[in-house]
């Protein structure tokens, strides 16, 4: 089954008749429409009638509990709601740090599925029993999440000698899984769609846009053909590079619900005194990581995007693991390598369901990007942000603006060892402030952009921790001066069309001006007032609201007079001025479905 039927899945209404999945939606939605009233009535309610202060206050605590019971709702139901909980933990650019830290600590495991259900699945996959697909299964799980779980195994000898290895591990899906996904998706595209009813939410954040790109990337990884044809590329990537080494795939025991691949088990990264016992210096192990990780998003543009210490080994040579050795020729910029085709060990990646491909338009704002840091240039970083597609077209960028000037002022002119050396807590008041001036900002960073982000953001704390002294701006210098000077000859291109399109411009400027005012002379001339009236309208709106507001306290204040000396009197006067307060609260939350 392809993506799109799996799309298509996703989207139908089948999956919602089974009993339990009617009950998971319900209390996926309840916790939703819970979540959106409470922030209605403190961000906006409140602010309306006088208490901004009230809803300023509680915001902190309010938001961390909030992300707690999420955090509780996702570990209870499991499934795509724990990769919902991580999904949101990395959207520093629309949540609040309340919520990202809360989430940050979500783990995606869970009970493993009981043997005799994954023998079912595994043997309707492949067609055959197992016992005649492997020569062994180990029953017991290696490691167990909640969209699947792996297995030790051997091949039999005739598939083993097609592949070429004997020793393999197994992924098999969860049973059920695809309903679940199924039905999550469906319960967020309607949360989706109620936050783009409401102007507070959808003038920040493209909620529908979010849920589809969270559901693309979670349909690819439940699709195990798409992550081997992804683990393959990875190893041609590197095909010719000593230091990286990615799994085979068994494809004749593979399917979209079962993934056969190589045992490469090895050290994990992060095991500090595994390494030492085998001779190998974590920081070397560190360097070259961020070098590895720094080649895929520069040299390759395709990222592995979920580079936790489960999903790296470090793999000594000769440890017999049954995958041929690489070449000695590496594709890395001259004098990264670090001496790789000396060392006696190297890097192996597993896990390929999260890749990040970098396409053209992203490439080209990222060099646009750095040549505006190389220039310190405040406006152009912003252009770049608006080209990869991270500000929404509402976006005010003055502000933005503002906060760049200041940060390029104070750190622009350092070089990358002179900014290891500033002070952290400086660097940490102006992202605090820089934080908060892109959360007060329309903007959403695309999901290829967000998986670079977390992929650098896991590398340099995976870095960090296997060498304290590990410094990333040291690793990707080289790498951004690498790639302004191959695009120099670019930028001098760039300036010449520039220079040509300016001048033509000029050229024709005096027939353009002529044109006009031989229309004006004539009467022609049309002017669009449409985005003068569309303000009119919300300023009357607002005048509205502002005289139902003042009704309200008058209807209020003087049934309460009444009260004593005619209750019945003052009772209808307290009950009717309910109309205007709903008038004031409401009038202009919801955009109209018609022209404005």
């Amino acid at each position: 089954m392809g993506d799109g039927e799996s799309l298509r899945q996703a989207q139908g209404p089948g999956s919602g008749q089974d009993p339990v999945l009617r009950a998971r939606t319900r209390r996926i939605l309840t916790f939703a429409a819970r979540a959106l009233v409470q922030t209605w009535w403190f961000e906006i309610a409140l602010p309306r009638i006088g208490f901004a202060r009230v809803a300023e206050r509680s915001r902190g605590g309010r938001t961390r509990r909030l992300a707690q019971r999420f955090h509780a709702l996702a570990v209870e139901l499991g499934g795509l709601m724990i990769k919902v909980g991580q999904f949101m933990s990395s959207r520093l650019d629309v949540l609040p740090p309340e919520i990202t830290q809360e989430l940050e600590g979500l783990q995606d495991e869970v009970p493993a599925v009981p043997f005799p259900a994954i023998r079912a699945l595994a043997e309707a996959e492949l067609g055959v029993p197992l016992a005649r697909a492997f020569a062994s299964f180990d029953e017991t799980p290696l490691a167990a999440a909640s969209l699947g779980q792996a297995h030790r195994a051997q091949l039999s000898a005739l598939d083993a000698a097609d592949a070429g290895f004997t020793d393999v591990v197994v992924k098999v899906q969860r049973p059920g899984i695809d309903q679940v996904v199924a039905t999550d998706l469906a319960a967020l595209r309607r949360v989706g769609g109620w936050l783009r009813r409401i102007r507070f939410v959808s003038d920040r954040v493209d909620a529908p846009a979010l849920v589809e790109e969270f559901a693309q990337t979670s349909l690819e990884e439940i699709d195990y053909l798409h992550e081997a044809a992804s683990a393959e590329r990875f190893r041609a990537d590197f095909a010719e590079d000593p230091r990286v080494d990615a799994p085979l795939i068994a494809w004749e025991r593979t399917t979209r619900r079962v993934l056969t691949l190589s045992d490469v088990t090895a050290i994990k990264i992060n095991d500090v005194d595994a390494l030492r016992a085998a001779g190998i210096d974590p920081a070397d192990v560190a360097r070259a990581f961020a070098e590895v990780m720094f080649d895929q998003l520069f040299t390759h543009g395709f990222v592995h995007a979920d580079p936790h210490p489960g999903n790296i080994f470090v793999t000594p040579l000769g440890g017999g693991n049954g995958v041929s050795s690489r070449s000695a020729r590496s594709t890395t910029p001259e004098g990264q390598r670090g001496g790789g085709a000396g060392r006696d060990w190297r890097l192996t990646f597993i896990d390929f369901g999260m890749m990040a491909e970098v396409p053209e338009g992203i490439r080209h704002g990222l060099r646009t990007l750095f040549i505006s840091v190389a220039s310190r240039d405040g406006q152009g970083l912003v252009a770049a942000a608006q080209e990869i597609g991270v500000l929404l077209p509402s976006a005010e960028t003055r502000e933005l603006e503002r906060a760049l000037t200041a940060v390029f002022g104070r750190f622009g002119g350092m070089g990358f060892g002179e900014l290891r050396d500033v002070d952290p807590r400086e660097f940490q008041r102006f992202a605090d402030e820089f934080g908060d001036t892109v959360r007060s900002l329309p903007v959403q960073l695309p999901e290829g952009l967000l998986l670079l982000i977390r992929a650098v953001s896991l590398t340099s704390g995976m870095c960090s921790g296997l060498d304290p002294q590990f410094n990333i701006w040291e690793s990707i210098e080289p790498y951004a001066t690498r790639l302004l000077r191959d695009e120099s000859g670019n930028v001098l291109q760039d300036l010449g069309r520039q220079a040509v399109s300016t001048f033509g411009l000029a050229w024709r400027l005096p027939k353009r001006i002529d044109d006009v005012i031989t229309r004006i002379d004539e009467g022609s001339v049309t002017f669009d007032t449409s985005r003068l009236e569309r303000r009119l309208d919300r300023i009357d709106g607002l005048i509205r609201r502002g005289v139902s507001a003042v009704l309200f306290g008058a209807l209020l204040i003087g049934g309460a007079i009444l009260l004593a000396p005619n209750a019945v009197l003052g009772i209808i006067l307290m009950a009717v001025s309910a109309l205007p307060l709903l008038h004031a609260l409401f009038a202009g939350l919801f955009r109209g479905r018609g022209p404005r």
